[in-house]
C-alpha cells in the first residue's frame, strides 16, 4: 500500500465517532454514520473520517484514490474472547452431542477441554503457530482485526507456556493483532483431578511468574464454576495474577449461577465472560464495579443451548455490553463475527447497532485499547474493512456470509477477495 490513500464513495462510513469511553445504554445504537463518507489514511493511521464533500480538499496529490463501489466502510471487529491456539478438532463430540449428548457429560467422559490438552500437549510449537496462521486467516476473512487470544489447553507449565509462545509468534508473524491472556486455570487436568489445591498451587507459585517473567501475557482469566474452579479457588488465581501486573478477566456464570459475576465485581475485573445463568444481582454487582460483559451467543447456539445471557437487562443497566465469538475447538468452533452478530440479533433481541457497537469500540476498551482501535476517528490505528453491502443491518441480515471484501490492519491490506459487481 501506499504511505497515503484515501478510500472513498462508502455508501456508509459507520465510524462509531463518540465519548472516549465505552458505550451504554441508548448510546450502543448509535454508530455515528456517515452517509456518502470517506477515510483518509497516512502510514498506520486515520488522518481523518467524515463525509466525502468534506474530506476532497485534503486529498492532496500524494494520496492513492480507493473507490469504495458504495460499500460499508467500519472498523475491524474486535473479538475480545478466543481460545486461537490448539491442536486437533473434536468434530467427534460435535457428533455426540447432536445425537443427545450434553457438554457436562462428554466431559465426564474425559471428552471437553482435557481432549484438547492431550492433543496440544503432544504438538509442537511449530505445529501450534502452523495451525494457528490457518485460523488467524479465517479472523481476518471474516473482517476482525484484534482478538483476545487464550492459553489453556496446556495445563502444565511447559505446555502453557508453549501456547503462549506460539500466540507471541502468530502476533509477529500474522497481520491479526493479537492480545494474550494466560489461562492455566481453564479446567483441572486429570492428573490433579484428586489433588485440586496441589494444581491451583502449582498456576500461583510456578506457572503465574513465569508468565509475568517472560512476559507474555496482559491478562489473567479463570473458568470459575463449581466443578472446574470454586469461587475460592479463582479468588486464589487472580488475586496471584494481579500481583503479578495481569490484568483480570473470568469464564462467569456459564454453566450455572456459580457467583462469578459476583466475584468479578468484588476483584475489579475487567470482564465477566458468558454470564449466561448471571442474575439481577449479578448484573447490579458488575454495574456497580463498572465490569464490562463479554456475552458469548455463537458458544450457546453451537451448544443447543437455549439458556442465552439476559442482554436487555443487561443494557438497560448501563452495562456496556461486549460481544465476541469465543472460537475454541469444542463449544463455539467458529471465527465469524459477522455470524455472532446474527445470533445476537436473533436470539438475544440485540438490535444490529447494538451488536456492531458490542463488537468494535466496546470490545476494544474490554482490552484497554479503546484508544487505538474500535472506532475510524483521526489518530487511531488504520483498522477497517470494506463490506460487500451498501447497509451494515446486512452483516447480521445475510448471515453465513463473508461479508469482507479488503481489510486493513494498520493502512495495510491483510485481505481481500474478489466480489461481483453485480447488484440488484
Amino acid at each position: 500500500m501506499p504511505e497515503a490513500f484515501a478510500v472513498v464513495n462508502c455508501s456508509q462510513l459507520v465510524s462509531l465517532a463518540g465519548a472516549h469511553r465505552p458505550r451504554i445504554g441508548g448510546e450502543l445504537r448509535n454508530l455515528a454514520v456517515v452517509e456518502d463518507g470517506a477515510i483518509l489514511v497516512r502510514g498506520d493511521r486515520i488522518e481523518a473520517a467524515g463525509r466525502r464533500r468534506d474530506l476532497e480538499q485534503l486529498i492532496t496529490d500524494d494520496f492513492e484514490v480507493i473507490d469504495a463501489g458504495k460499500r460499508v466502510v467500519m472498523p475491524g471487529f474486535v473479538d475480545a474472547h478466543t481460545h486461537p491456539v490448539f491442536a486437533g478438532i473434536r468434530a467427534n463430540e460435535f457428533e455426540q452431542r447432536a445425537s443427545g449428548a450434553t457438554y457436562r457429560e462428554i466431559a465426564a467422559r474425559g471428552g471437553g477441554i482435557r481432549s484438547t490438552v492431550r492433543a496440544t500437549r503432544n504438538a509442537s510449537l511449530k505445529d501450534l503457530v502452523k495451525a494457528g496462521k490457518r485460523y488467524a486467516e479465517w479472523f481476518l476473512r471474516n473482517g476482525t482485526t484484534t482478538i483476545e487470544a487464550k492459553s489453556g489447553y496446556g495445563l502444565t507449565i511447559e505446555d502453557e507456556l508453549k501456547i503462549l509462545r506460539a500466540i507471541k509468534q502468530l502476533n509477529e508473524a500474522t497481520p491479526l493483532n493479537y492480545v494474550a491472556t494466560f489461562l492455566g486455570a481453564h479446567d483441572i487436568p486429570s492428573e490433579y483431578k484428586t489433588r485440586r489445591q496441589t494444581y491451583v498451587n502449582l498456576i500461583i507459585n510456578e506457572m503465574l511468574p513465569r508468565v509475568a517473567e517472560e512476559r507474555l501475557a496482559e491478562y489473567c482469566d479463570a473458568f470459575c464454576e463449581e466443578d472446574v474452579f470454586t469461587t475460592d479457588e479463582t479468588w486464589q488465581i487472580l488475586s496471584a495474577a494481579r500481583c503479578h501486573g495481569l490484568g483480570l478477566r473470568i469464564h462467569a456464570d456459564q454453566l450455572s449461577l456459580s457467583g462469578g459475576a459476583r466475584l468479578a465485581a468484588e476483584l475489579n475485573a475487567a470482564t465477566a465472560d458468558h454470564l449466561e445463568h448471571t442474575d439481577m444481582a449479578g448484573i447490579v454487582a458488575l454495574k456497580g464495579a463498572s465490569v464490562q460483559p463479554v456475552l458469548l451467543p455463537g458458544s450457546v447456539y453451537a451448544l443447543g443451548s437455549k439458556q442465552y445471557p439476559a442482554v436487555r437487562e443487561m443494557i438497560d443497566a448501563g452495562l456496556a455490553v461486549v460481544i465476541a465469538t469465543d472460537f475454541n475447538p469444542g463449544s463455539s468452533p467458529t471465527p465469524s463475527m459477522p455470524m455472532v452478530l446474527s445470533v445476537a440479533c436473533t436470539q438475544m433481541k440485540m438490535t444490529p447497532a447494538e451488536a456492531i457497537t458490542a463488537a468494535t469500540i466496546n470490545a476494544a476498551y474490554s482490552l484497554g485499547r479503546g484508544d487505538e482501535i474500535g472506532s475510524l476517528e483521526k489518530g487511531k490505528r488504520a483498522d477497517f474493512v470494506i463490506h460487500d453491502c451498501e447497509d451494515y443491518r446486512e452483516l447480521a441480515y445475510f448471515f453465513g456470509i463473508e461479508h469482507a471484501s479488503h481489510v486493513f490492519v494498520a493502512g495495510k491490506l491483510a485481505f481481500s477477495q474478489v466480489i461481483s459487481e453485480a447488484r440488484p
